[in-house]
Parts: structure tokens; sequence; C-alpha cells
């Protein structure tokens, strides 16, 4: 993994009051933990350090200058505005070139599995041990052709060198089904509602009964109207 280099400025004011004006000047609070050392609080450039963030993914490892000393920092955690979706906080953690840190990894599903059949990706990240300047983006998984029942558990992912898994090797990451029709489902829901004691609203059904048996006897009753007349 690439590393971005940012320069950071030390921060000294804290409070909510203080974290607008950052973001008003279009920065980025943020705060580095790590090696037993205090946290340090820094300022980051809000549009490079967007686009570091982008590049990087989850994991993203940066190079911060903090005051003439650089520092690797790799991403632990990013706050985002709900609404307006710009960053609004980031944790980092402090690491150092060679060490190896915990990470959750993204999994990458690629390809198109056989004809029919669903591809049910049952966990979207992996727990690796990586050298923090090795952290892969993503773990990639090919599905090309494969048939509904087959299961790719954790143990059979195809790791960057250097990298440990850290998760069960038999859990599961993608498991391929058969693809349920419509009326499957609607054959399951009508089991599962009869198990359950759920009896189906058939009101609509007897309403437009009454209504076509409501036009029969209209029907009848003009005729009888049409006969007495001659």
């Amino acid at each position: 993994m690439a590393t971005e280099k940012i320069t950071a400025e030390t921060r000294t004011e804290f409070g909510k009051g203080a974290a607008r004006r950052i973001r008003r000047a279009d920065k980025i609070p943020a705060v580095i933990y790590g090696h037993g050392n205090d946290p340090i609080h820094v300022t980051l450039p809000g549009h490079s350090t967007m686009m570091a963030l982008k590049h990087g993914g989850a994991n993203a490892l940066l190079e911060l200058e903090v005051d003439g000393t650089e520092q690797l920092a790799l991403t632990k955690a990013v706050q985002i505005d709900p609404i307006r979706r710009h960053i609004e906080h980031i944790d980092f953690v402090a690491v150092r070139r060679g060490e190896k840190v915990t990470v959750d990894v993204p999994v990458q599903v690629n390809g198109d599995a056989a004809p029919e059949t669903l591809v049910v990706l049952e966990n979207a990240t992996v727990s690796l041990e990586a050298e923090a300047t090795h952290i892969p983006e993503y773990i990639e998984i090919s599905v090309e052709g494969l048939p509904a029942g087959t299961q790719i558990l954790a143990g059979q992912l195809d790791l960057p060198s250097g990298s440990t898994l850290l998760v069960d090797p038999e859990t599961l990451v993608v498991n391929i089904t058969e693809q349920v029709s419509a009326e499957a489902l609607e054959a399951e829901l009508e089991e599962a509602e009869a198990e359950a004691g759920i009896e189906r609203d058939e009101s609509e059904d007897t309403e437009g009964g009454d209504a076509e048996g409501g036009e029969g006897s209209g029907d009848e009753a003009a005729a009888e109207g049409d006969a007495s007349e001659e």
C-alpha cells in the first residue's frame, strides 16, 4: 500500500466551536493515538486528505508531517456528516515501518456465477494481520462460472504475501445458491404463514365476487322488467 504525504498542523483549540471553524476553513480535525504516547491533535487539509482516504480505502495509510516530524498513521475511524457527506473527524493510529497491525480488509467479489444462481456475501470483511505498509486495499474473490452450492471459506482466500488470517478458516465468506423464483417465494411465504397460524385477508376477492354477483342480479332484474312490459 502506497502512503500519501499530508502536512498536518498541531491543533490547540478544542470543542465544537473550534471544530466548526476548522471545517469552515476546509480543514479536518483529527487525532493520532498509539505507541504509549499522548494523543496528538492535528488539523489536516480537507481536499488532499479526502483524496488520500479515497485512494487508500478503508485502511488508508498516511504519512503525516507534524511540526517537521514524519509520522505514519493508519486510518481507524472516519466520522462523516450524514447529510452533507463531508468528513467531520478522523482517528488515526500511529504505526512504524515493518510493524504488524490488525485490520479488517474489505472483500471484493468479481465475475458472474453460473446462470440462475445468487451470490451472497456472508462476510464483507476479513480480519488480517499485515505489515502496516503492506495492507491490502481489498481481498478479491472470483465467482466466474461457479455453480450453485459453491461455498468459499476464509481459509480459501488468496491472501497477499506477509498477511496472516485472524478469523476461523471455516468462516463462510461467499455462498452461491440457486436463484429462487417469485412463485417459490410466494409458496414459502404461504407455508410460513400457515405454520404461524396467520390467515390471509380475502376481502378483496370476496368484494370482487360480490360485485360480479350484484351486476348479475341487476341484469336479471332488468330482464324481468322487460318481460313484464311486453
